[in-house]
């Protein structure tokens, strides 16, 4: 029997899941007749996961998470019965003789080097499968998806790839699940691998959700080893951490011109809401981790573009830091769009 696991089941930064019932009261309340939604800096795709009852465009930078929002949200079908099967096949093969990019590359790190030969086996092979037409782009977001929540559940690390833990135990029960899918979705949905800049010019909605790194800590840092296994072009990485190359990943939002690129994004945008959800990130041990834009700066910006309320709840947001979370509020700007 395969177990499920559902989406919550994943450490990240900045998941905003614990505040889903805040978000949707606020939106509830002050927004009327909303039936579709734009979350522009998806990750994990919980606030997505929030308005499943809305035509979602759900979108994220990093492939990682644009493939958890094809499994989460995309309206493709998928054969349920062809995906347990494979899901036990690759839980059983023995996979102890492999040699693959994963094994030679990360082997005894974030991971042991048996499960190294299982994720290189898999991943090999859910794409050569992909290849051949015998998964459809759904079935094989899930299954790389399954194997991103397998990793996050065992990996050697405080739940960030910045660093591995020297001298560890390594705990090598690596496990496919199926994703919980049991809701219906708008046929309507679709999912984006975009800045959100850009997408911004090709897509309208009634609310756009907004939630952009708030400091200088890029997610293509923290999760590149996740990133890799996704991409999986198979490229060079350096340093002790393991990194590859991600010079074309980086946030524009993780910049001191952070404010500039949301005026743009705020203006390009064609919604009659806007909620930007910012952290104030309390006070930082860490000048890396002070956010990049000021209240005044979102109030002067959204008030280019319509009226504005703010709301505020405590929150203590995941964090792999020590002493990171004093004071932390979380708030959300609420623009009502002038027609």
């Amino acid at each position: 029997m395969i177990r499920t696991f559902e989406i919550n089941n994943r450490r990240y930064l900045g998941n905003k899941f614990k505040l889903i019932p805040f978000i949707r009261r606020v939106v509830d309340e002050e927004c009327g007749n909303v039936n579709s939604v734009l979350d522009a800096f998806s990750g994990t795709g919980s606030v997505s996961f929030a308005f499943r009852d809305k035509r979602l465009m759900v979108n994220d930078m990093m492939y990682c998470n644009y493939l958890a929002s094809l499994c989460w949200f995309s309206p493709q079908n998928v054969n349920r019965q062809m995906l347990a099967e494979l899901l036990e096949h690759y839980n059983m093969k023995d996979t102890s003789k492999e040699e693959n990019y994963m094994y030679h590359t990360f082997r005894d790190t974030y991971f042991s080097a048996d499960v190294c030969r299982r994720i290189g086996f898999i991943r090999d092979d859910i794409e050569e499968r992909f290849m051949r037409g015998e998964v459809n782009e759904r079935e094989r977001a899930i299954i790389i998806t399954s194997m991103t929540y397998a990793m996050d559940r065992i990996s050697n690390t405080y739940g960030h790839y910045d660093s591995y833990i020297q001298n560890a135990t390594y705990n090598n029960d690596f496990e496919l699940r199926m994703p919980k899918l049991d809701y219906e979705l708008d046929g309507g949905n679709q999912c984006f691998n975009q800045d959100a800049n850009v997408l911004a010019d090709e897509v309208e909605c009634d609310l756009a959700y907004l939630d952009p790194p708030y400091n200088s800590r890029n997610y293509c840092d923290a999760y590149h080893l996740l990133e890799n296994v996704a991409r999986w072009e198979k490229p060079e990485v350096e340093g002790v951490a393991r990194k590859m190359d991600r010079s074309a990943m980086k946030s524009e939002y993780c910049k001191v011109t952070a404010n500039e690129s949301l005026e743009d994004l705020v203006m390009k945008l064609r919604c009659r809401y806007i909620v930007l959800s910012y952290n104030n990130n309390g006070q930082k041990l860490q000048i890396r981790s002070n956010a990049k834009i000021s209240d005044e700066e979102i109030m002067r910006i959204l008030n280019q573009k319509g009226e504005v309320k703010v709301f505020t709840t405590d929150f203590k947001p995941f964090s792999a830091g020590r002493g990171e979370n004093v004071g932390n509020q979380e708030r959300l700007f609420l623009c009502v769009v002038r027609r």
